[in-house]
């Protein structure tokens, strides 16, 4: 799809109800889902942090979302796919503006060139003990990328019409720091598995843009 189509959509993407939890659900590991149910929230004392699906045309006036490849770490997300984003910090003056600071540290967009869309539904992440709020948001342009070498590995263009896919919906198993051969709904995409609190709330944009598209 041309990013010129795609911005068709874009008011019909605005008004649209979100579908919540129960997107995430959806692509929630059965661990992660029973391990929710059980957690006392208020004694957690979460912190919290903003990140961006964030769609712009390539070279070829295609539709795109751009991924990153984290680097490898002493940390519960290390070599994981997920959004450009962050935690939040005190010169943030809302989880909005902490995304698109992020993204901009991250894969170098500049936040001038951000236009968020809308705010997705906010998840919860036991293992980092984050209240993560994504937003979705858009550029006009093709982004001249620069990935933050402290952080991240490669970022990951991932066509729309790859992602919008039934075939890009998988099963795998995976092993992490805090989940040993476990059996994980995700994306295949670009060649990685896209799952956990990143698959969660890409499933929740997959709806959102199969309801309008």
């Amino acid at each position: 799809m041309t990013f010129s189509e795609f911005k068709k959509y874009i008011p019909k993407i605005e008004k649209i109800d979100l579908f919540g939890e129960k997107a995430h659900l959806e692509l929630s590991p059965k661990f992660r889902t029973n391990e929710l149910k059980q957690i006392n929230f208020a004694e957690k004392n979460p912190k919290y942090a903003g990140v961006m699906a964030l769609f712009y045309p390539d070279k070829h006036a295609e539709t795109r979302i751009v991924l990153i490849l984290r680097k490898t770490y002493k940390g519960v997300h290390s070599a994981q796919i997920g959004f450009p984003g962050g935690r939040a910090e005190h010169i943030d003056k809302d989880l909005q503006e902490t995304a698109i600071r992020e993204t901009y540290e991250e894969v170098g967009v500049q936040p001038s060139n951000i236009q968020v869309v809308k705010k997705l539904t906010k998840i919860y992440i036991p293992p980092s003990n984050f209240w993560v709020q994504p937003f979705l948001g858009h550029c006009e342009h093709t982004p001249n990328f620069k990935r933050q070498e402290s952080e991240v590995e490669q970022i990951l263009e991932v066509k729309l019409i790859d992602f919008l896919k039934k075939e890009s919906l998988t099963s795998q198993n995976v092993t992490t720091s805090y989940a040993k051969n476990v059996e994980v709904p995700g994306f295949l995409l670009n060649q990685h598995v896209v799952w956990g609190a990143t698959g969660m709330m890409l499933n929740e944009v997959r709806l959102l843009l199969n309801k309008v598209l």
